[in-house]
């Protein structure tokens, strides 16, 4: 009886949580406008209008663009999104296709496109739910990471329109996910198939998150280091039967992608020299490669110290909708500095603690586990590092969207610090159960209410005033 009540609890948590974010999400999708040329202050998300060229140029044609095309060229740039991986781009696309059999109405077109994207943060919450489970025992904080990671009100708001994190984030959730089931179940075919649909996806999404597809390779290989007799190994057999499994899967699911941009784009695989080349061609002055910081001659340190770069980029890692422009409040941003803050005592308590029995009992330190976190460390710096690198030579940007495939491991790190703190002993006494419980439902409300928050109260009239949903 007491197993079938926590069953039904349990299947009511889920639901509630993923129709709270199915809700939100779709509210941005309808209510957010697409341009919105009548406001002073842009609302709508960003460069939506010339994303949405690409799956509309497919839906259109029925063929994907080289890119290269003056139809799918970003004004003002002179480059098109059709350089980029753009498999997100081509399921709408043929989505889109098939429902202009039924309509022509753009505002449906439009809704279709952006749809694709819910259903990817749909996706990614059961993924992250199932990953939860797995890391945290216990249910609070089990429910607290799912609610800290799709709650966030940014990755809800990167759901909502059309872009390509959407399903670089799903991606980021289920490499991680195929991972810890290999660490903790073994690796088999079921979790290598997992782990390849994983970098598939990555593959054909996001450049940014490609630490990931890095990190699993370190990890997987570390895996199969096995020690005998005090000297280490590498279990070859079992790698290479297993990770000839998950190179063939890869290949055949993003290898296509890779060989038509070598033949399309004159052997340039990533289309970061087309896109540079073109930018030359038909940019303006304002954007053109010639006007970055690196070709103006300003150092790295200069760029990062003016113009509140790094205040901007969290600041909009947390809850920045529209083109910047549909900002928290105070507290919002406050708050989660105040959930970070607990989460790094806490991780500094759970090292210092962990060192302290490894000393006192003369343990050996478990080496793939700790290969395994400075890996999530490294997915999570990584981003960062690609985007100083994209601001100072190619293209000036302090977004935070461009950090959320830090997003999990970040959450995680912080929702197990907070689990640290709880357990830490006064006296001889665990804190008391009902003092934890308090300090879970405020982080609780901070993870959802400030999603609710966001949407509800700073966004929606925003949109609403505008009214452009209604005149497509």
């Amino acid at each position: 009886m007491e197993q079938r009540r926590r069953l039904s609890s349990e299947s009511i948590f889920f639901v509630t949580y993923l129709f709270g974010f199915f809700a939100m999400a779709m509210t941005l999708l309808i209510f957010q406008p697409h341009v919105d040329t009548i406001s002073d202050v842009p609302v709508s998300p960003p460069d939506e209008y010339f994303r949405m060229l690409i799956p509309k140029f497919i839906c259109e044609h029925g063929k994907l663009p080289t890119g290269l095309e003056e139809e799918v060229r970003i004004t003002g740039c002179g480059f098109s999104y059709g350089l980029y991986n753009t498999l997100p781009y081509i399921i709408q696309g043929w989505l889109m296709r098939l429902v202009s059999f039924f309509t022509d109405s753009e505002l449906v077109l439009l809704y279709t496109g952006r749809f694709v994207n819910v259903i990817f943060g749909c996706c990614m919450a059961v993924v992250v739910y199932m990953l939860g489970k797995r890391l945290f025992a216990d249910r609070r904080f089990r429910w607290l990471f799912c609610v800290a990671v799709m709650y966030l009100p940014e990755n809800i708001f990167i759901h909502s329109y059309i872009n390509t994190d959407s399903c670089c984030l799903l991606a980021s959730a289920i490499i991680l996910y195929a991972l810890v089931w290999g660490y903790q179940d073994g690796f088999a075919v079921k979790n290598c198939a997992c782990l390849a649909a994983g970098i598939v996806l990555c593959a054909l999404s996001y450049y940014n998150a490609y630490g990931y597809i890095m990190c699993s390779v370190f990890l997987f290989i570390a895996y199969y280091i096995v020690n005998e007799n005090g000297k280490l190994r590498l279990d070859w057999k079992k790698m290479l039967s297993y990770g000839c499994l998950i190179s063939i899967l890869v290949l055949i699911g993003a290898g296509w992608w890779y060989v038509r941009a070598y033949f399309v784009l004159d052997g340039d695989i990533l289309g970061l020299r087309t896109k540079r080349e073109l930018a030359l061609l038909y940019a303006s002055d304002a954007t053109s490669p010639l006007n970055t910081y690196q070709a103006r001659g300003i150092s790295i340190y200069r760029m990062l110290t003016e113009n509140n770069f790094f205040q901007c980029l969290y600041d909009s890692f947390i809850a920045a909708f529209g083109s910047l422009s549909v900002r928290g409040t105070y507290w919002t941003y406050l708050s989660y500095k105040l959930l970070f803050g607990a989460g790094i005592l806490g991780i500094l308590r759970g090292i210092g603690c962990f060192i302290a029995k490894s000393v006192r009992a003369k343990h050996s330190i478990n080496g793939k586990r700790l290969f395994f976190h400075f890996n999530m460390l490294l997915c999570m710096a990584l981003p960062l590092v690609i985007l100083i690198r994209y601001a100072y030579t190619m293209d000036y940007q302090h977004q935070g969207r461009y950090m959320l495939p830090a997003l999990i491991p970040l959450m995680y790190y912080t929702i197990y610090g907070i689990q640290q703190i709880t357990e830490i002993d006064f006296f001889g006494k665990r804190l008391p159960a009902l003092i934890v419980n308090i300090g879970v439902a405020f982080a609780f409300f901070i993870a959802s209410g400030s999603a609710f928050y966001m949407t509800f109260v700073q966004a929606l009239p925003v949109y609403r005033e505008i009214g452009m949903w209604l005149t497509y």
